[in-house]
């Protein structure tokens, strides 16, 4: 059986996560190990040695892997910084235009980012992110056919519009970032506790989605009066907050001039198992079909569509 190896790395600003990923004589992905390390802003000595620490212990019996890297390791912080690629753009597009160079005797790949230029003129940009949605255009060959909506919940939550195989824009909200600044440095949340209570959540989801256009700033407070006049009990108010922001997230979505949200036929997330499962949610609170994705299993298989891409280029070229 003819087989291939390669080295796929998610470096993000808080942490490294490398992957030793086989593909089989059938195209077929296979994650045989994983590590850890630290992330684009915690590095102390330099990035190769960092990459360095973490690969070494497959080098005995792999040998020296090329290596695919995403994330904040392109980034103006990171190792080699690398272009934001206007979209619209496809796979092989994307594959085309990375950035490699040598380090330790170790083939290296960084995989660049997307940017768009959305109606309103205002710019949007992803990094990191685009894995997950070239790996979901390989999982089913109807995701390269026709209008898809794909959702990927996290820190700033990305809602991408893919039709016929091309990603041809998105919208960016910082959900995430406002829930851990609002948790940790605002007086709305007293007791911040980590239990989820999905009545609180609907709660908060339900309040921002039948209020009226506008009252987001307003509704915020909510957060804090409920739990004075006991309408949500304090250990219940992350929850309820998580819900008003989502809910936020998801309404705004809905209303985007960008896409159809009613011709869709069900909205694709990919996130960790927790947010996917929020984001669903208040989705189907609205009467809107989804369909969550292991979050892992789309970024490899994202990693994957590079590394053939780029194979088939030197097949070609040989």
């Amino acid at each position: 059986m003819q087989r291939s190896y390669f080295i796929a790395v998610d470096w993000g600003t808080s942490r490294l996560r490398a992957y030793l990923c086989m593909v089989d004589d059938n195209n077929q992905l296979q994650l045989i190990a994983r590590t850890s390390g630290l992330g684009v802003s915690k590095v102390t000595h330099s990035f190769s040695a960092t990459l360095q620490i973490c690969i070494e212990p497959w080098e005995s019996e792999y040998g020296k892997l090329p290596v695919f890297m995403s994330g904040q390791i392109g980034s103006s912080i990171g190792w080699h910084e690398t272009d934001y690629l206007p979209c619209p753009i496809s796979p092989d597009q994307v594959a085309s235009r990375c950035l490699t160079f040598a380090s330790n005797g170790y083939d290296i790949t960084i995989i660049p980012g997307l940017s768009c230029l959305l109606a309103n003129q205002n710019h949007d940009v992803m990094r990191g992110e685009e894995l997950q949605v070239l790996g979901w255009l390989q999982q089913n060959e109807h995701h390269q056919i026709g209008s898809h909506l794909i959702c990927l919940p996290g820190t700033h939550t990305k809602w991408v519009l893919v039709q016929d195989g091309k990603i041809v824009l998105f919208k960016t909200a910082m959900t995430g970032e406002l829930y851990d600044l609002l948790v940790n440095h605002s007086v709305v949340i007293q007791d911040k506790s980590s239990t989820f209570n999905s009545e609180a959540f609907d709660l908060g989801a339900r309040f921002t989605l039948q209020s009226e256009a506008g009252s987001f700033v307003h509704g915020l407070f909510s957060v804090r009066s409920k739990q004075l006049f006991g309408q949500i009990a304090p250990q219940h108010s992350t929850s309820y907050l998580s819900g008003l922001l989502i809910g936020s997230d998801v309404r705004a979505a809905i209303n985007a001039t960008e896409w159809d949200f009613d011709a869709l036929d069900k909205i694709a997330i990919i996130g960790s198992p927790h947010l996917s499962r929020s984001f669903a949610r208040v989705l189907e609170l609205e009467g809107y079909k989804t369909q969550i994705c292991k979050l892992t299993v789309n970024t490899l298989a994202g990693f994957n569509s590079v590394f053939k891409s780029l194979l088939n280029t030197k097949k070609e070229e040989t």
